[in-house]
């Protein structure tokens, strides 16, 4: 039996707890710590569980009933816990992102290394059939040669959403949009389509006055192939649609699933080419459907990990490369020239203290709320055919 212990009980921790409740057979939750013990106590009140419960995550960290830990506190605690945690040899999943900075990110996989453990950051849009689906038709290269990609990630946040104490500044939260909410596609296209070589991008903030960081950007990635790249990041659209498609030389499949494939005329106009459109829906329909999705799929592949059946999907160099792309659209954006990519500590974004000194403060700070009474919120994912 593994047991867990979650860090940090706000918003996303009831995802991270239904997701470890459908593997009651193989894992155990055995505490709860946040810096406000009253939230962990309401949170196990509320799922009738008995845990321990901590303030302090050192404190939780040195008990030696604890095997794994979900981390689930704001970006910028996330090196100090996860490196805690690991020299402690307990296995980690960090909550995305992964850090607020290169630097942290560069510690915590070297933390991991010398552990012998496992860091997985969560990536929970990965684990989805959908996903998975798309994915295995990109490796049939039955497409040709990706030409253009297109990243939507809109999602909608109102003017109070930064009011919480550690939203909306460089310093604590890391970013705004582009980093936490467009950071799932980020790593999806990355993970589908690998790093560019470079980004120029532009950002703003145009509905949150409230927020030092931006609620809006555009950036295009450029491949050594000359293939191009958009990816938008938003928390102003309505409806929080989210798509990514992909343009081979043959055909253009996407998320949610849309294939169209063409051949050419003798004057170099269209033709449907049904042979390879079914080709590609027969790729896609071979692959199962997941049994576990979203949260719960992702921590099943970390249990696994554990168990020692496979490697994790998502380990801490993924991360990093996720992060990697963003910090560029960050440098690229706040600094108006292209960044090539990779990154390393020659960055002037690569520690949090350059990302605070350098980024574009487009607004101050105006209200800090310790906690939201409401703890609805949405995790996007409708990935299915539109």
């Amino acid at each position: 039996m593994i047991n867990v212990a979650i860090i940090g009980t706000g918003a996303i921790c009831p995802s991270h707890i239904n997701g470890y409740l459908e593997f009651n057979d193989r894992c155990k939750i055995v505490a709860f710590c946040d810096i406000y013990p009253e939230k962990a106590k309401q949170t196990a009140n509320d799922w009738n569980l008995d845990v321990a419960i901590y303030s302090d995550y050192k404190e939780l960290l040195r008990q030696e009933n604890v095997d794994l830990v979900s981390i689930c506190t704001p970006p910028y605690t996330h090196a100090d816990i996860a490196v805690k945690a690991l020299n402690e040899g307990k296995h980690v999943i960090v909550e995305k992102p992964m850090a607020s900075s290169l630097k942290e990110c560069d510690v915590m996989n070297e933390a991991a290394s010398r552990s012998g453990k496992i860091l997985s950051v969560v990536a929970q849009n990965r684990f989805t059939s959908p996903m998975m689906k798309l994915k295995h038709v990109l490796e049939t290269k039955l497409m040709g040669p990706i030409l253009h990609t297109q990243v939507d990630s809109f999602w909608w946040r109102g003017h109070s959403y930064y009011d919480l104490w550690w939203r909306g500044t460089w310093e604590k939260e890391g970013g705004g949009c582009t980093l936490n909410h467009a950071v799932h596609h980020i790593d999806i296209f990355r993970w589908m389509n690998g790093l560019p070589t470079e980004i120029t991008a532009m950002m703003s903030n145009v509905a949150h006055d409230n927020a030092e960081v931006e609620d809006l950007s555009i950036a295009i990635a450029r491949y050594e192939s000359g293939s191009l790249a958009q990816i938008t990041s938003s928390v102003v659209h309505h409806g929080e649609e989210q798509q990514l498609i992909f343009q081979g030389k043959h055909a253009r499949v996407s998320v949610p699933w849309r294939l169209k494939a063409s051949t050419s005329l003798d004057n170099g106009f269209p033709l449907e080419d049904p042979v390879l459109e079914q080709q590609l829906q027969a790729a896609y329909d071979s692959k199962e459907d997941l049994i576990h999705e979203g949260h719960a799929g992702q921590i099943e592949d970390v249990l696994q990990a554990i168990e020692g059946k496979k490697d994790v999907l998502v380990n801490g160099y993924d991360g990093r490369q996720t992060l990697e792309l963003i910090t560029a659209i960050f440098e690229s954006a706040s600094l108006g020239k292209t960044v090539k990519l990779p990154l390393d500590n020659t960055s002037p974004f690569y520690s949090r203290e350059g990302i605070v000194e350098k980024a574009t403060h487009f607004y101050e700070k105006k209200a800090s709320i310790e906690n939201f009474e409401v703890n609805e919120i949405t995790t996007g994912g409708n990935y299915e055919s539109s």
